[in-house]
């Protein structure tokens, strides 16, 4: 079984994607979505998190994002001591999730920041969702009624697609121009080729 990434920029289409995906019968594992979870579920997460923010920094057991996200743009550091708290916890449900799937050819992991964590380091192999700055930001103003400085401050945070691309196997252009279907079509018989032949090797 392979393990394969699929990353991109705020705005950039991920989810809709990994959609597509599962409709193929490929099994998703959205970290942004298990890490939004941990941080509220996990005590050791939790006691961390605390230890950095400081005890107000979770309100009736739920944590306070608005105040994390002021925080960290203030001062950047705390945002990768915060990463360095999660991740590892990610990484550990993604780890026993893919056991399920052994039989599968590959299955995929979907989040934001791969590169940013080193996650790549544990995938066989990553695709980038690649869209126009300007679209991701009418989408995002769109889908979280946010103010557009706000979007442009979380897409500086992040790595921008030409440095993501380099780092990628593949690439899926997300432009509303380009047909969707049909890449991630060949992407997905790539892949299982790919697996046949990696199963076959190490047979």
């Amino acid at each position: 079984m392979l393990k394969v990434g699929i990353t991109g920029g705020i705005g950039s289409g991920k989810s809709y994607v990994c959609e597509i995906f599962k409709r193929m019968g490929i099994p998703v594992f959205h970290a942004d979505d298990v890490s939004k979870e941990i941080v509220e579920t996990d005590s050791i997460v939790k006691k961390k998190i605390i230890d950095l923010f400081g005890a107000k920094i979770y309100l009736d057991g739920k944590l306070n994002r608005k105040a994390v996200s002021e925080a960290v743009f203030k001062e950047k550091k705390l945002l990768e001591k915060l990463n360095r708290i999660i991740h590892p916890a990610v990484f550990n449900q993604f780890e026993i999730w893919t056991r399920k799937y052994n039989n599968l050819p590959y299955i995929v992991k979907e989040a934001a920041i791969i590169f940013e964590s080193g996650g790549e380091k544990f995938l066989d192999f990553v695709i980038t969702i690649s869209a126009q700055e300007e679209l991701r930001i009418a989408r995002v103003v769109k889908r979280d009624q946010a103010e557009r400085n706000n979007v442009l401050a979380r897409i500086k945070n992040q790595l921008n697609d030409e440095q993501r691309i380099k780092k990628s196997d593949y690439v899926i252009i997300n432009d509303e121009k380009t047909l969707l279907l049909p890449q991630i079509i060949n992407i997905h018989k790539d892949l299982i080729e790919k697996s046949s032949n990696d199963y076959l090797n190490n047979k």
